[in-house]
């Protein structure tokens, strides 16, 4: 059966332990719903809850709640069984205190959601073969840093790597001994052809309109894309760090910390550029409307924190996506190009040659052999 994810959110009088009981309750009666409850997690500071559980549709769960005791969850998404595991640790609950009736959680599904971009910005056959090398390396390098920081490796996949932290300050320390391992290894093939960013986000499972963690890791992979310093973090997780550290500063060249404004801008450029990437006649007077900024201060705002033009800006996210597709064997060149956004095949690849050094043919090839 699916596995469904449900949030609620609780009134400042909920307790772990009224929690707990109304779990309870849920798995005395789940077999009436053709449900299994998995287990849950409440963050008593974010009056929150998160409840997994195994039915056969999205109605069971809120039958069962509203049977059980009355508390309906205010969304219930579908998820990945083996996803949540990889970003939350587990999908049972916990092992219950002897001799008690209730399995008291007070474990909040907040995490740090940290971002990681290594890319070869050059597609010769010997730079790849290098960056090949330096990305082996780097995978060694950041098993280590995770067991050492209590970082999870959540999903990897061709962009880079999403990892999952529970503690602000691990992930923060974590990021930094990550530039120490990544500058030793490009000290040892004394070449850098690739470049290493990381962008750190935090944010719970479930929002009032997006997927599991979405938000969250949408936030931290845009921030990859700032130019100003290889470690970005969002100004949440900068308020966190310093809450938690007893006021302590970020104080690191290599760290650049978004202020609120930073945040909400690169949010709505970030989706607003996704959902429009695909349009060739997208513009940046498009951006100006959407995003409702003067063309100068928009200007300023992207040159201040990607370092280019919205010109540029655009073309360079529509050939990072054009990668993805070259990959593929079922798309021609001709199609790609129309798919990211080129009004012509010709123009992309005199594009994609400037930007990579070699034709997107001979990449295409180079990815088969």
């Amino acid at each position: 059966m699916p596995i469904y994810m449900d949030r609620h959110d609780v009134s400042k009088e909920v307790t772990a332990e009224i929690v707990a009981q109304l779990h309870y309750e849920d798995l005395k009666i789940q077999h009436k719903y053709e449900c299994k409850g998995l287990t849950y997690w409440f963050d008593d500071e974010r009056k929150t809850a998160f409840c997994l559980v195994e039915a056969p549709n999205k109605e069971a769960v809120v039958s069962m709640h509203d049977a059980a005791h009355g508390e309906v969850p205010h969304i219930v998404v579908e998820v990945d069984k083996t996803i949540v595991e990889s970003f939350l640790g587990r999908i049972e609950d916990p092992e219950k205190s002897i001799n008690t009736e209730l399995n008291i959680i007070n474990d909040p599904a907040f995490r740090s959601i940290m971002a990681i971009k290594l890319h070869s910005k050059l597609f010769d056959k010997q730079s790849l073969l290098e960056f090949n090398k330096i990305s082996e390396d780097f995978k060694k390098s950041l098993s280590q840093v995770l067991h050492d920081g209590n970082g999870r490796l959540a999903h990897q996949d061709s962009e880079g790597f999403l990892i999952s932290f529970t503690s602000v300050s691990d992930a923060l320390l974590s990021a930094e001994n990550l530039l120490k391992e990544y500058a030793k290894i490009s000290d040892k093939y004394e070449i850098k052809a690739s470049d290493l960013n990381i962008g750190i986000s935090a944010g719970v499972p479930l929002t009032n309109k997006d997927g599991f963690f979405e938000k969250a890791i949408n936030d931290a992979k845009g921030m990859c894309g700032i130019s100003v310093a290889q470690i970005k973090v969002s100004h949440e997780i900068k308020d966190l760090y310093e809450s938690q550290e007893l006021n302590k500063v970020i104080d690191s060249p290599f760290i650049y910390c978004l202020t609120r404004a930073d945040t909400s801008f690169l949010q709505k450029l970030m989706d607003f550029t996704e959902n429009n990437y695909m349009n060739e006649n997208l513009c940046s007077d498009d951006f100006l409307r959407q995003l409702g900024y003067s063309k100068s201060q928009f200007y300023r705002k992207i040159t201040g924190l990607f370092g280019k033009s919205p010109n540029i800006f655009l073309k360079e996210y529509r050939l990072s996506k054009s990668l993805a597709l070259l990959n593929r064997s079922d798309v021609n060149i001709s199609e790609i190009a129309f798919k990211v956004g080129f009004k012509s095949q010709s123009y992309f690849s005199k594009c994609f040659l400037k930007q990579y050094k070699v034709p997107p043919s001979y990449y295409k090839l180079m990815i088969k052999a």
